[in-house]
């Protein structure tokens, strides 16, 4: 198995805090199964980690966890914030896309989308990139507005959905939201977003688990299937999205 999102790094962000710590984030990850880890440490206003500094960080764990005799393999990425200068910082090779394929993580404000997301996410498309929107189920205007993820799909971004978060561990109103946009079509990637083994750790495992009891096995191995196809630098798996249906609330007088 692949996880294409996780904070492995040691003493970059607010992952990992020590090789210890990414050692024992290695050996969990290997206990369900996971063998390569895109690590993507933040790029945003508190931590800013450039694509140099993370190829030497990759370098420096993936030979820590050889002489651990773990077996696991790290492989370079980054969870850019959005921002405006993000076209600019490609230009200058600063930004670390996913395994250096076509494929670049993009996150979003906790409580918003920037008004500017759709053209710059358009002009990431003209360059060849494929951006993927990460953890849009803790988004609250995308839960509240379902429809702008929705026009961000059908305009050829992907997403990628938090295994905690369909496994409920953000709460009850994430996890539904997160089995939504399985549902609808809307997500391409399920990862981990480990940030520790504590309170933020793997749960692949459980996530799978769940999506195969709720919509078959073939769902299962269309988003093992997609990581595979990222780090190969391929076309990855893309069924028709739809647009999910917002419950009305009924008053009661």
């Amino acid at each position: 198995m692949i996880d294409i999102h996780c904070h492995i790094l040691p003493g970059i962000d607010d992952g990992a805090k020590s090789v210890e710590d990414s050692l024992s984030m290695a050996r969990a990850a290997a206990k369900e199964g996971i063998h390569k880890i895109i690590a993507t440490p933040h790029l945003n206003n508190q931590y800013d980690n450039r694509k140099e500094l993370i190829i030497a960080k990759v370098r420096e764990l993936n030979q820590a966890l050889q002489d651990a005799r773990i077996d696991v393999s790290i492989l370079p990425g980054q969870e850019p914030r959005i921002y405006g200068e993000i076209l600019e910082d490609i230009e200058k090779d600063e930004i670390q896309t996913l395994n250096d394929s076509q494929y670049i993580f993009i996150e979003f404000p906790s409580n918003h989308v920037p008004r500017y997301t759709e053209k710059l996410l358009f002009d990431l498309q003209v360059k060849g990139m494929t951006p993927i929107i990460v953890h849009p189920e803790r988004n609250s205007e995308l839960i509240e507005r379902p429809e702008v993820l929705y026009s961000l799909v059908e305009k050829g971004a992907l997403t990628q959905v938090t295994a905690s978060s369909l496994g409920g561990y953000f709460g009850k109103k994430i996890k539904n939201f997160s089995i939504q946009l399985v549902e609808a079509n809307l997500t391409h990637f399920i990862a981990s977003d480990a940030h520790n083994i504590i309170n933020r750790s793997f749960k692949m495992e459980e996530a799978f688990n769940l999506i195969e009891s709720k919509f078959g096995n073939d769902y299962v191995y269309l988003f093992q299937e997609n990581a595979e196809l990222l780090i190969a630098r391929k076309n990855v798996m893309k069924e028709i999205p739809v647009p999910i249906k917002k419950k009305k609330k009924f008053l009661i007088f």
